[in-house]
């Protein structure tokens, strides 16, 4: 697991209920924009287990960084603070260490005694497709 997102993890987990909550309002602030050219979503996959419209799209880069983008409205808090917690936590991160996120992330943080299920599965399906994403323009670029 990236560091950054490794300490994020820390936080989290070792944080009161009361603090987790004030903290996932934090990082879905703290979001990056989605730049213009992604506006209409063009090129980007939608999350439908999102209970909100929710659109990732991750880019492998030729140095083996990835470059992850997020879009999901305001007034959906939770599920930006887990696109925010995934902006910051894999800043600069190579698509080795992406893929090495551990599927329960979210559980790890212990958001599952703060947050609903059906919020907690979201999120995970927000990794995993980040990171199927990752996978498939990693294998290519391996067989060369």
């Amino acid at each position: 697991m990236p560091p950054k997102l490794a300490e994020i993890v820390d936080e989290f987990a070792t944080a009161p209920r009361d603090v987790v909550l004030e903290m996932l309002l934090e990082f879905a602030d703290a979001m990056p924009p989605l730049p213009e050219d992604l506006a209409g979503h063009e090129g980007m996959e939608q999350v439908p287990e999102c209970q909100t419209q929710f659109f990732l799209k991750a880019v492998v880069q030729p140095d083996g960084s990835v470059v992850s983008l997020f879009d999901c409205p305001p007034e959906s808090p939770t599920t930006r603070a887990f696109a925010g917690i995934l902006a910051e936590g894999l800043a600069g991160a190579s698509a080795t260490e992406v893929l090495a996120v551990p599927d329960d992330l979210y559980s790890r943080m212990g958001l599952a005694n703060a947050i609903s299920p059906l919020r907690v599965r979201g999120g995970t399906a927000i990794l995993g497709r980040l990171k199927r994403q990752v996978a498939e323009q990693v294998t290519p670029l391996q067989a060369e």
